[in-house]
């Protein structure tokens, strides 16, 4: 069982950066892959991260290539989402996920919500125009 608890999340302006934490619990947090994914009202949840264990290889999403970075800190069990030139678009809850121990997936596995088995409760970004 693996128990995640996000933070960083806040109410920036346009241009902005933030950075968000995932606070993750278990056992062997280095074979864990693990993803940034959200959520807009009325929209339904979509990738925006991951990085994947083996071979320390990361993925994005297209509409924040280039702007955000994915990182995590193993011997803390942290993952981070470093997000710049935020716009409103960016506004959403923002959770990251953990895949089971030890699987091996594709950066394209890497980017499906079902590839996720647990996840943590959110934190909300709001981006002012």
């Amino acid at each position: 069982q693996v128990q995640l608890v996000e933070s960083g999340g806040g109410l920036v302006q346009a241009g902005a950066s933030l950075r968000l934490s995932c606070a993750a619990s278990g056992r062997s947090f280095t074979t864990y892959n693990m993803g940034w994914f959200r959520q807009a009202p009325g929209k339904e949840r979509e990738f925006v991260a991951a990085s994947i264990w083996t071979g320390g290889r990361t993925r994005y999403a297209d509409s924040v290539k280039g702007r955000f970075t994915v990182s995590r800190d193993n011997a803390k069990k942290m993952v981070y989402l470093q997000m710049n030139s935020l716009t409103p678009e960016d506004t959403a809850v923002y959770s990251c996920a953990a895949d089971a121990l030890n699987r091996y997936i594709t950066p394209d596995q890497a980017m499906g919500v079902t590839t996720y088995r647990y996840w943590g409760q959110g934190t909300q970004v709001t981006v002012s125009s």
